[in-house]
């Protein structure tokens, strides 16, 4: 096998830690350096001195690098950072003509789901909320709505629904519409839907593949480089300007050389957390792929790698008095909105929501840090208690 061979066919952790095996060229640094020029000299024929460096909207050897370790991860033919996760849906939602249709699945992430509201009547899109995750109902609603695209969330926040991507992935195709899969719960490691007839992915870097909660970013890849809505996107960012800064792609990138190691303990975690809520008596539900009683664990276990994500949720038997109660009785997850992080965190989602996509009053969401397990169950239990 040759050196090339070797270097393409390794495994995602070997080139996520790796950073694609960047060494800086004037100093043999094993980190990649920060460029924070935002314009570059030319000579004075007025030719560029470096032909990849003119402005750096586009002209940033991070945000390249970035682009290039993800799309690698998702198995794709080309892949775009964002400033953040709700520019890169935004990205993808202005590809849709006035007047044309979206298909959006319900119940999940709710700045997407608020703005897409917004966005569509203000376009005159007809929009169309469904629970994807009903192969019945979403083939129904593609075959009677013909919809310009079609845009899912597997696993769902924070109702943990898992839709059959490849399933979607061919109505779609069969109707002429485009499918774009939110993956952030899942990130790059646990699931690849590019793989499975998904024509473009979506990740809130924000979340795990940062990992360290300093970080906002979103990131798109596409199994065609050379599609007309690949096309459109990737102009849409450069003359919108929606690039993401020299400092936030190092941050970025220094954080995914860890995300394979992060996820194997998160996803670790967040199993035995889930065990442990599914077993106590005062829990109603517990919202988590990886117990066999979720109704999505079968079709979760064949189309993700090994692991079930770090989010979870959970519904109290109470109401939302009792589960602010436990919120307010955590001191290891800390009250705070996100997920994907190496801390983890709490969340009531309903004094988020309210009433507008019909999240419980007695849910509660964690986001499964890489603490010791130990104490997780000891925070949970004393709050339960």
């Amino acid at each position: 096998m040759s050196d090339q061979t070797k270097r393409t066919n390794q495994h995602i952790s070997t080139r996520m830690v790796q950073a694609n095996g960047v060494i800086d060229p004037q100093t043999g640094g094993v980190v990649p350096p920060i460029q924070s020029a935002t314009t570059f000299a030319r000579n004075t024929d007025y030719s560029l001195i470096s032909d990849k460096h003119l402005y750096s909207r586009d002209d940033s050897d991070l945000l390249r690098l970035g682009e290039e370790i993800l799309a690698k991860a998702e198995h794709a033919e080309a892949g775009l950072l964002f400033p953040s996760g709700m520019a890169a849906i935004a990205a993808i939602m202005r590809t849709v003509p006035n007047r044309g249709t979206i298909i959006v699945q319900s119940q999940i992430y709710w700045g997407t789901t608020k703005w897409v509201r917004y966005f569509c009547a203000r376009r005159e899109i007809a929009l169309h909320e469904i629970d994807c995750s009903d192969l019945d109902v979403l083939s129904k609603a593609i075959e009677a709505e013909k919809p310009d695209l079609v845009f899912i969330e597997t696993p769902s926040n924070p109702w943990l629904r898992i839709t059959d991507i490849e399933s979607a992935a061919s109505m779609s195709h069969a109707a002429g519409a485009k499918l774009v899969v939110d993956s952030t719960a899942a990130s790059p490691v646990l699931s690849n839907p590019l793989t499975l007839g998904a024509d473009i992915v979506m990740h809130s870097a924000t979340k795990s593949i940062n990992g360290h909660s300093d970080v906002l970013a979103g990131f798109l890849a596409t199994a065609d480089a050379q599609s007309d809505i690949w096309q459109s996107i990737s102009m849409d960012r450069h003359d919108a300007g929606a690039v993401l800064g020299s400092f936030e792609a190092w941050l970025l990138i220094r954080g995914m050389r860890t995300l394979p190691l992060r996820m194997e303990r998160m996803c670790a975690n967040a199993m035995s957390v889930a065990a442990f809520l599914d077993n106590h008596s005062k829990v109603e539900t517990v919202l988590y792929p990886g117990i066999t009683s979720h109704p999505g664990h079968e079709l979760a276990t064949k189309q993700m790698n090994g692991g079930y994500g770090s989010l979870l949720s959970f519904l109290v038997k109470g109401d939302a008095k009792t589960a602010l109660e436990v919120c307010s009785k955590l001191e290891i997850f800390k009250r705070a909105t996100s997920l994907g992080g190496v801390e983890s965190l709490v969340e009531h989602r309903h004094s988020v929501e309210g009433n507008a996509t019909g999240v419980p009053e007695n849910l509660i969401r964690l986001s499964v840090g890489i603490e010791h397990i130990d104490d997780l169950v000891g925070d949970l239990s004393e709050a339960l208690r």
